[in-house]
């Protein structure tokens, strides 16, 4: 092609252009965003009313009579207890959108002494997490009562049995369950918890306690790729709540949306590199050429937003990166040869396709964006370094037409 001279109007015009296809970045990401929204909220309800709210289990409640007593009730906190919990992570899908679904094996057994140096009758409630909620294979033991009475109405069983003075009873619950997104076990109503132990299995490494959760006084990896944690209270007062949060699942809507509200700071990078690199190969494109490329570069954004309705979003990625890279790889070796075909396909795989599938994992789009710019600086300076910007630059004078012989 023939090298065009650097100026002001022409990187202007390239301003511009970028501009252009920022906006069109933003809309798109916008409308992504708003599908999103607008599917989350048809479908958050009929997930929760089909699979299950959150699980947030208490700890049960024991009382016996006491005219003395605030209410006529004198409670009773446990003098041990032993609880096992199973988590299993079940992500599902409705729509469009994965959810955080997981099945939990819950198991406790409370040991519950009579202070009183009479018999008495103790009664036990134990409050299921949820109306919502589905409970299979659910068994209640409280002492030689096999089966508690279901109160209607509260989500509760409660059972009664005599026992003698100083005497011990033990209770026994199980439930299998499903929920979302989270699993608690609150202490609310034990101001003074002793001899507490729970013990937690995982399927899933990536564990989170929530935000005013306790963490494990133990724990240690399973060979299966989860982890068992333990929690052991020996004598604490206002213990607080064991959570466990499922892990995260990666859903196309906020990847995709994120993406394009980013793409526009590759395509500086991008253009940056031809620009600059391109210049200094006495290889300048034409504004209407960054025009294209601009084009090329949307063309992955806007088929990755429509694929990843109907293919997994790994390989809806990965088809349109390809076929947005074979744009404009394409395009720039039909323009310049492997002049600038050369420069573009590392910097268009480096800012276009690693860039935005940094966006996969939490936490590292910013890392990504510093560590990308650092290194292209370097590349840059390193490139350029003995390069005369003066004569790149400079105005050439337009050539002298040769007189006209008669």
């Amino acid at each position: 092609m023939k090298s065009q001279p650097l100026t002001f109007l022409r990187i202007l015009a390239i301003c511009f252009i970028l501009a252009g296809a920022a906006f069109a970045w933003f809309v798109l990401g916008g409308s992504l965003q708003l599908r999103t929204i607008q599917s989350n909220s048809l479908l958050d309800g009929q997930v929760a009313d089909g699979w299950g709210p959150a699980l947030r289990q208490a700890q049960p409640v024991f009382w016996m009579a006491s005219p003395s007593a605030n209410g006529g009730k004198k409670f009773i906190q446990p003098a041990a207890t032993n609880i096992r919990v199973q988590l299993t992570s079940d992500p599902l899908r409705k729509g469009l959108l994965w959810y955080r679904g997981y099945r939990a094996e819950f198991d406790g057994e409370y040991e519950i002494v009579n202070p009183a140096p009479i018999a008495q009758t103790i009664y036990a409630d134990f409050s299921f997490p949820s109306e919502r909620n589905t409970y299979l294979n659910v068994g209640f033991e409280f002492g030689d009562q096999k089966d508690g009475r279901l109160v209607p109405g509260r989500n509760l069983i409660s059972g009664a049995v005599m026992v003698p003075p100083n005497g011990r009873v033990r209770l026994g619950v199980s439930y299998v369950s499903r929920g979302l997104d989270r699993w608690d076990y609150v202490l609310d109503s034990a101001l003074r918890v002793k001899n507490f132990n729970l013990r937690m299995e995982t399927n899933f490494p990536d564990i989170n306690f929530p935000a005013g959760t306790g963490s494990p006084t133990t724990r240690s990896a399973n060979p299966s790729g989860g982890w068992t944690l333990n929690w052991a209270y020996p004598d604490v007062i206002g213990a607080q709540p064991i959570g466990m949060d499922m892990p995260k699942v990666l859903n196309a809507g906020p990847v995709a949306s994120r993406i394009s509200f980013f793409a526009p700071v590759s395509l500086v990078f991008f253009f940056a590199v031809l620009l600059i690199l391109g210049g200094a190969r006495n290889v300048n494109l034409h504004p209407m050429n960054y025009f294209f490329l601009a084009a090329g570069c949307f063309a992955f954004q806007l088929l990755f937003a429509y694929l990843v309705d109907v293919l997994p979003i790994h390989l809806a990625f990965a088809i349109s990166a390809a076929v947005s890279m074979v744009l404009v790889s394409g395009y720039l070796h039909a323009v310049g040869g492997c002049a600038l075909s050369s420069i573009a396909i590392p910097a268009q795989f480096a800012y276009m396709v690693l860039f935005s599938y940094s966006f996969f994992f939490d936490g590292f789009s910013g890392l990504t964006i510093t560590l990308g710019a650092i290194a292209t600086l370097a590349i840059l300076m390193i490139a350029t370094a003995r390069v005369d910007w003066a004569e790149k630059f400079a105005r050439k004078a337009p050539p002298v037409p040769k007189p006209v012989q008669a």
